[in-house]
């Protein structure tokens, strides 16, 4: 049975992702979604009286939200849904810890924010998740809609993917949807025949991912972000494949100014597979 975990504020864009996550669920024999919201501990005033009304009653009144979306995430599909309300200071570690703990094979979030403010404000604990989740994040762009996953596309830089390469996370993706994959590398010193270097590092990931028959493209292009979101609209991919690294690779992808064009403005999921 697959596990995927959906955090949920109850916004449009946390509904958005909801949605996709049960009707990617109705592809996935056995699957089940569980709606997650963390809610903090309640605030009192300086005689010690609660300023609102108490735990139980804000954590009644969550599971109520919670059994109504449910309600309405089933007009969609036939799944399994369930749903959990916890409290707790922190998004990104209470979910990390529920992850954890309970099995989860995927955590499903929206990402929000048409301005530069919003894109760092409330963007952030999508992308938080997706650097340093214990799980695959699936970040679901605003105006994505759910598509069958037929079409992956793995970004590598071609660098020491041997070591770097968290084959059997993303073979635990890939084996979820049984996809067609496509391995991109996105470089400005492109030349016509490849390196010995590059054709290493392909000889590396065409025996590591043979069971998937990938397809390699080696584009040259300065900007990876357009490569990618052109490369995502040429070849009708469904989902994007990336690799987290402090430093590197997610860090340059996420880049507020470069969001725009891929996460906040994208029609195509983003997967985060760690190390």
């Amino acid at each position: 049975m697959k596990k995927l975990l959906v955090p949920t504020d109850f916004s449009d864009t946390a509904k958005n992702a909801a949605r996709y996550a049960v009707q990617l669920a109705s592809t996935v024999a056995g699957s089940t979604v569980i709606l997650y919201n963390i809610y903090d501990k309640l605030a009192v005033g300086s005689d010690g009286s609660p300023l609102t009304e108490s735990d139980d009653d804000r954590k009644i009144i969550l599971n109520q939200a919670l059994a109504n979306l449910e309600i309405e995430l089933h007009e969609l599909a036939n799944v399994d849904i369930r749903y959990v309300a916890e409290e707790g200071n922190s998004l990104v570690e209470n979910v990390d810890r529920y992850a954890r703990h309970n099995g989860i094979d995927i955590v499903i979030m929206g990402i929000t924010g048409a301005t530069r403010l919003e894109q760092i404000f409330i963007g952030s604990n999508a992308l938080n998740m997706a650097r340093q989740g214990s799980c695959p994040v699936i970040i679901v762009p605003p105006k994505a809609s759910f598509k069958e996953i037929k079409n992956v596309v793995l970004a590598s830089d071609f660098k020491n993917v041997a070591t770097t390469t968290p084959f059997a996370q993303i073979k635990s993706v890939l084996d979820i949807f049984k996809p067609q994959l496509h391995i991109v590398n996105v470089d400005s010193e492109h030349y016509v025949e490849l390196t010995q270097e590059y054709k290493h590092e392909r000889a590396q990931l065409e025996s590591s991912f043979k069971e998937y028959n990938p397809e390699f493209y080696f584009i040259r292009l300065y900007d990876f972000l357009d490569a990618i979101s052109n490369f995502t609209i040429d070849k009708n991919i469904d989902l994007i494949v990336t690799v987290p690294r402090k430093q590197s690779f997610l860090s340059s992808l996420f880049k507020t100014s470069n969001t725009k064009k891929l996460a906040y403005h994208s029609h195509v999921p983003i997967v985060a597979v760690h190390e």
